[in-house]
């Protein structure tokens, strides 16, 4: 018997379709991809917009009546002020406008002049596969770097990701989450598009307005609109997670300030990887 002391990283199975085997190591199977650093209304999540309206008014009547006291009074208010009458057909419909918008981008730049079908680039970073098996990952056109396929200058709008273009139309709100953090560069570069997006009111904002609930918001309030609730405080950990960080000052404002910061300056942390960030980046949690 050999008994080494470690234990390697590993996750819980995920289910995905089988499509071939290459050789004897090699299967090929069918594995949505998480564009990281972005974050699109959702278009199913909660149920229909009625089902999830109903959970939304649920949600708020809890952050009337005291149920969730145990959150600031600041994050109630906020979060009470947003749950509109149609929150969630405008979530919705905001999310299914950016799902045709991302179809419609990767269709015309994967589509050469001569009309044949362009590769798809997948990067992978950060913590790889998330908790429901999706692969971490930007995406973008394919560039053998041949004499025949060159690869475009590094400044090139061709080499741009769909994870940026995405938030550069307006369609996906930043959605930074260490340790998916791109390189310096590549990373102002995100902050200047998401600053535009978000000033200049484009995309999901134009259509739907800036009291849109973003989807990491309308995730939370479903989670807190639950038909069923046991325990308060279980559900309020299981909406609030991560820790936001102010990019303008880098310092953090907790699990439940992240209101007070602009959608376009916030970084995410999980509170599992607090200590390991603050020791990774310059800032003050």
């Amino acid at each position: 018997m050999v008994e080494l002391g470690f234990t390697g990283p590993s996750r819980p199975a995920n289910d995905h379709r089988f499509l071939s085997v290459t050789d004897g190591d090699t299967p090929n199977i069918a594995m949505a991809v998480r564009m990281v650093s972005i974050d699109t209304p959702e278009t199913h999540y909660g149920g229909a917009p009625a089902t999830a309206q109903t959970a939304l008014e649920r949600a708020r009547t809890r952050l009337q009546d005291g149920t969730y006291e145990a959150l600031p009074s600041g994050l109630r208010d906020y979060l009470i002020s947003r749950i509109t009458p149609d929150a969630a057909q405008r979530h919705q419909a905001a999310g299914q406008a950016a799902a045709e918008a991302h179809t419609a981008m990767v269709n015309s730049r994967l589509t050469r002049e001569a009309g044949s079908q362009q590769k798809m680039a997948v990067i992978a970073t950060g913590e790889f596969v998330e908790a429901k098996g999706r692969l971490l990952a930007y995406t973008a056109p394919w560039y053998a770097g041949t004499a025949s396929d060159p690869l475009p200058p590094r400044d090139d709008p061709r080499r741009r990701t769909f994870n940026l273009d995405m938030v550069a139309q307006g369609w996906a709100a930043l959605f930074v989450i260490y340790p998916s953090i791109p390189p310096t560069k590549d990373l102002n570069l995100l902050l200047t598009e998401a600053d535009k997006a978000w000033t200049e009111q484009r995309g999901a904002w134009a259509q739907a307005g800036p009291d849109l609930l973003l989807g990491y918001e309308y995730r939370a309030l479903i989670k807190l609109g639950t038909r069923t609730l046991t325990s308060p405080e279980e559900v309020i950990g299981d909406a609030y997670q991560r820790v936001c960080v102010d990019l303008r000052t880098l310092t953090s404002v907790g699990v439940y300030g992240y209101y007070q910061v602009p959608p376009q300056h916030r970084l995410w942390i999980w509170e599992k990887d607090l200590t390991q960030a603050a020791r990774d980046l310059p800032i003050t949690v």
